[in-house]
């Protein structure tokens, strides 16, 4: 029974940005739940053969859609002829795109841009999916791959953080209107995850990367990929039913992290030691 919950066999999900990191997983997780796949990425992007191989394996049916997210005037009919082909249960919005840089150096080509793929196409293609589930009936689930920055701003990335942060409230808005027809809209919020991530960045990134470990409380790893396929999952499927308007945050502990405190602290010592063991110090905790 359990395990049936999870369960999104005859589903069909439509996701963006599949092609790679979080994508490619979330796309493997998806056909291993039994769903068929249409499959979005940028014309000029194909899927790895390893990808590839691994969707033949579970037996989906899987579609290629090429498409370019910043050409708004195009979603709405390419949602139209993917509806064409049979109706989709399952948006799953997760292309993203940024660049990093101070604010006052990002020029407004590279706002737009951010914009474009991370919050216009979200809504654009969850507008129209909506329109055509209300109309034949379906009980759908919409999902945004948002992030931790839609919560919790970081520097260097003002736009990313603002159109993330516009994604968090744009969810919980279909979420409130589309719930009377049955649609539930929730976003997941990863931390840092182990992908291959384009382009250069205005900081010593391996320092960085050192630094930011050493807060994150869950053993001080990034994510992997992988680990977003439940969380989806959960959202997807019949388990999360009753969710809606939710932002799921899968980072590791990051967000909880108020102070790193804990580096400066004695280490930690469980209770039964001390009960076999007492420590002999006179230490006064603070009150």
């Amino acid at each position: 029974m359990s395990a049936s919950l999870f369960d999104l066999t005859a589903k069909r999900v439509l996701l963006t940005g599949a092609a790679g990191g979080i994508g490619s997983a979330l796309a493997i997780g998806l056909a291993e739940a039994g769903a068929n796949l249409v499959l979005t990425e940028r014309p000029g992007i194909e899927p790895s053969a390893q990808l590839v191989d691994a969707l033949e394996r579970t037996g989906r049916t899987v579609t290629w859609r090429f498409q370019d997210l910043t050409r708004a005037e195009e979603l709405p009919g390419f949602v139209d002829e993917v509806w064409a082909d049979g109706p989709i249960d399952v948006l799953i919005n997760n292309a993203g795109f940024a660049t990093m840089d101070h604010f006052n150096r990002l020029d407004f080509a590279a706002w737009r841009a951010t914009m474009a793929v991370d919050l216009d196409a979200p809504f654009l293609l969850s507008q129209r999916v909506a329109e055509h589930m209300i109309h034949d009936g379906i009980a759908g689930r919409i999902i945004m791959i948002s992030s931790k920055n839609g919560l919790q701003a970081e520097p260097g990335l003002a736009h990313y953080n603002a159109a993330k942060g516009g994604l968090e409230l744009l969810a919980r808005s279909l979420a409130v209107e589309l719930g009377p027809h049955g649609i539930t809209v929730n976003t997941v919020c990863p931390g840092m995850v182990e992908t291959n991530l384009g382009g250069e960045f205005p900081l010593d990134w391996d320092a960085f990367v050192a630094y930011y470990r050493e807060h994150i409380p869950l053993r001080g790893r990034f994510a992997d990929p992988a680990e977003m396929v439940g969380p989806v999952l959960f959202l997807a499927s019949e388990a999360g039913s009753y969710v809606t308007g939710h932002a799921l945050v899968v980072d590791g502990g990051v967000l909880a992290n108020q102070v790193p405190r804990l580096a400066f602290m004695t280490p930690f010592r469980d209770g039964i030691t001390d009960a076999v063991a007492p420590s002999t110090t006179d230490e006064e905790l603070p009150r």
